[in-house]
């Protein structure tokens, strides 16, 4: 009871209106050997004091370290403007339109957040956000099944291995044949594609820039997936789209991502963005909110929840998906971030991240026993293969003061000594070489 908010008097009143003598009543049909015994709750603490033990907590994070870290999430400079004013209260005491039309602030938000991924991605629609990057390619698999009423995807290995496990999971008992094809050379492997793919395969789904940071155009892939009736689906870096080539100018039916890198700060794995956009031919097939732009009757500007296919709006049988929040305020952050940099910041901002990256290459190619795998182009992630276990000089960069990138060999067998490596515009030239020099050291310890 010490966290209990009621007296002994209200609680004592709250029996007595439902006919019971005591707490215990209200469990007597739970057999005795099966109660929990004891919850083991502490006894309550001051303001003071909660706060001085989770400061206490905090502490022992490695907030000061410099990273290089990515594998889909990644440090990136977030401008002070966006959080100004995605902290308006306007928008976090009400961040999702349950009485919509009301919502007109919102919906707009919402609605400009889906123009900027339409012009982002170069596809026609986009829903108003989901919860994060491996969400929405679970969403996106599903329905590319729905639309042709096939349940066999093929699914190219360079996906976020998170991403895959989500997939896999969510779908664990639905029936869905999951076919994999492995990476050659850093990228989609077409001849191991086109042996799988034929008229039972539902989509084709890859990832660009893939996990290994490599670089492709899956524009012959999307030509030979149509040609079977089958949808292609493509997991995109969104800083990467200003100057690589679009899922729309692919021809990529379903676009999704993860979308913390646009204003989104790095925060434990959440609450993150997940962000879809699609071909117009598939706009009610999407799951979740799409915003519509109208005009009241007196012809003023107006916005409304024009499609909202969960099983709340329509019969069950025609929702599209269970899902029924978007991550708003993250989808507000992601707006005001894009409409800061505009079109220009976008495509300097990625050639910054590109520029850094090649720079890094050039560094890490001098240190003795490390090679830079560069049999593909990348844009600001590269795989270093280490004389070690790259786990554990991972480990020992820690105390250098360096999150120097992901260990490959936690996903992907035999790649033990791969370190996958970010640079993004945060890293000054430096850090790089700092983190060069103290990455020697640690490989001659």
């Amino acid at each position: 009871m010490n966290y209990v908010p009621h007296t002994k008097e209200q609680r004592e009143a709250m029996l007595k209106a439902i006919g019971v003598s005591g707490i215990d009543d209200l469990f007597k049909d739970i057999a005795p050997a099966m109660r929990a015994r004891s919850f083991d709750i502490p006894q309550g603490k001051s303001e003071f004091e909660v706060i001085e033990h989770f400061k206490k907590l905090a502490l022992k994070n490695a907030t000061n370290l410099i990273s290089f870290l990515g594998g889909g999430f990644y440090d990136h400079y977030i401008p002070a403007a966006v959080d100004a004013l995605a902290a308006r209260p306007e928008f976090y005491t009400a961040y999702t339109p349950y009485q919509p039309e009301c919502s007109q602030g919102w919906l707009q938000a919402i609605f400009e957040y889906q123009t900027a991924l339409c012009e982002l991605t170069r596809l026609d629609a986009a829903n108003a956000s989901l919860y994060d990057g491996g969400t929405a390619l679970y969403e996106a698999v599903m329905m590319a099944v729905r639309i042709t009423g096939r349940r066999k995807i093929i699914v190219d290995s360079g996906v976020n291995l998170v991403y895959r496990s989500m997939l896999y999971s969510y779908t664990s008992n639905l029936a869905i044949e999951f076919i994999e094809t492995p990476v050659v050379h850093g990228q989609s492997s077409r001849e191991e594609i086109y042996k799988y793919l034929d008229d039972n395969t539902a989509a084709v789904v890859l990832q660009n820039p893939n996990f290994f940071g490599t670089v492709d155009d899956h524009t012959d892939i999307a030509e030979k997936a149509h040609a079977h009736g089958a949808l292609v689906v493509q997991s995109v870096y969104p800083v990467a789209l200003g100057i690589l080539k679009t899922p729309g100018e692919m021809s990529v039916d379903i676009a999704t991502g993860e979308g913390q890198s646009l204003g989104i700060p790095l925060s434990f794995g959440g609450p993150y963005l997940g962000f879809m956009a699609v071909k117009k031919e598939y706009v009610r097939k999407i799951p979740g909110r799409v915003v519509g732009e109208t005009v009241d009757q007196d012809g003023k500007r107006g916005f409304v929840l024009t499609l909202q296919a969960r099983e709340q709006h329509i019969r069950r049988e025609k929702a599209t998906s269970n899902i029924c929040s978007n991550e708003a305020l993250c989808a507000l952050r992601a707006v005001i971030y894009l409409s800061l940099i505009g079109k220009e910041g976008l495509r300097e901002l990625a050639e910054v991240n590109y520029r850094n990256s090649e720079f890094a290459k050039g560094v890490f190619e001098k240190i003795p026993g490390v090679q830079v795998k560069r049999s593909s182009p990348t844009f600001n992630e590269f795989t270093v293969l280490l004389p070690q276990n790259a786990n554990e000089v991972v480990n020992r960069m820690i105390d250098k003061g360096f999150a120097c990138g992901f260990p490959l060999g936690r996903f992907y067998k035999g790649m033990d000594n791969y370190l996958l490596v970010s640079v993004t515009e945060k890293r000054t030239k430096e850090e790089i070489v700092k983190f060069a020099e103290s990455l020697e050291a640690v490989l001659c310890d």
